[in-house]
């Protein structure tokens, strides 16, 4: 029986009819399965989740151990379990920590829901794995030519050369704090910068989480108003929304920098204010994603949210059956 079969788009998300559960559901339902922690595909108040152990960390993390109300269900990469006569199982996704792709199989054909991915090395997370699949849902964030995103290695020297440039400036940058934070601390450490790197509150609890699961951060410390002052020839990490408000005024001198794959496009660095934009993402560029559809060979390719329309002309062009889901919800801006 074909996935359509048994697969339905509804207003809560995307649903499974055989196994009566939802995946990365939009509002709260009896049965989810989460494929990663970020808040536009884990949401609080579900009656059963099920999710990697490292995911229901986050989600517990954010918004406290009641985020569900019957259960929740830790599964290891590669585990399978049944979800009404649905087998499911996850898969390394390598988003952020915990990340997994839904792998679904029911009367005789397989799906999997790839949630949001890359394939880039990073040492936050298990890496990407091609699953075999007779549909594979994928998104689009950056399904675009121009999204080709360089080597991250090569932004984190632009950043540390920027630091020896104008040392009397502290070096403020935007990041989301889950997955990008990390992956950005890890990168510097990688780099050789060993100095204290400066947090925003919004970091400190997720920094800990990661900590939590092995991944050492080096010397971290909060912004306060005692060492504000201080902090000319350092890195901040914040938040993107804190960028410009009150918090970064009492920091000297800013360069203000950013980490997002959305700084490929200068227009939208110079709109939002940004002196150093580092083109840092954790979603598949153009490359990424093209090569991920002749990676997992599955015959037809749902897209769920993004570039839609120029990735599904492509994958009609190259002998895939492909069709937009047009799901709505899921935030760009976060990654």
């Amino acid at each position: 029986m074909h996935p359509r079969d048994w697969i339905e788009v509804r207003p809560q998300g995307v649903y499974c009819k055989a196994g009566d559960f939802y995946i990365d559901p939009m509002a709260p339902v009896n049965r989810a399965v989460v494929t990663h922690g970020h808040a536009d595909h884990a949401r609080a108040g579900h009656g059963h989740v099920w999710a990697t152990e490292a995911t229901l960390a986050i989600m517990r993390a954010r918004y406290g151990e009641t985020h569900y109300l019957m259960t929740e269900n830790p599964m290891a990469y590669g585990e399978t379990l049944e979800i009404g006569g649905v087998k499911v199982s996850l898969h390394p996704a390598g988003h952020i920590l915990g990340s997994a792709q839904a792998r679904l199989e029911h009367a005789g054909a397989s799906i999997v829901f790839s949630g949001d991915y890359k394939r880039r090395a990073d040492p936050t997370c298990v890496p990407f794995e091609p699953v075999p699949c007779d549909v594979f849902v994928t998104e689009a964030t950056f399904a675009l030519p121009v999204f080709r995103h360089p080597p991250l290695e090569d932004e984190i020297a632009r950043l540390l050369t920027s630091i020896e440039q104008f040392p009397e400036r502290c070096h403020l940058v935007g990041v989301y704090a889950l997955g990008k934070c990390q992956r950005i601390i890890c990168a510097l450490r990688a780099a050789g910068y060993g100095e204290t790197i400066h947090l925003h509150g919004a970091m400190q609890k997720l920094c800990e989480l990661y900590e939590s699961f092995g991944i050492g951060l080096g010397l971290l410390e909060l912004v306060t108003p005692e060492n504000a002052r201080r902090l000319a020839g350092k890195i901040v990490l914040c938040p993107p929304s804190a960028l410009q408000d009150r918090w970064s005024r009492k920091l000297p001198d800013v360069l203000t920098a950013a980490a997002s794959g959305w700084m490929r496009i200068r227009a939208r660095a110079r709109q939002k204010g940004v002196e150093l934009p580092l083109v840092v993402s954790d979603h598949a560029d153009w490359d990424e994603l093209t090569r991920t559809l002749v990676d997992v060979g599955a015959p037809e390719v749902w897209v769920t949210h993004g570039r839609d329309d120029a990735l599904v002309y492509y994958a009609q062009q190259h002998g895939f059956k492909a069709q937009a889901l047009h799901l709505l919800g899921y935030e760009d801006d976060s990654e």
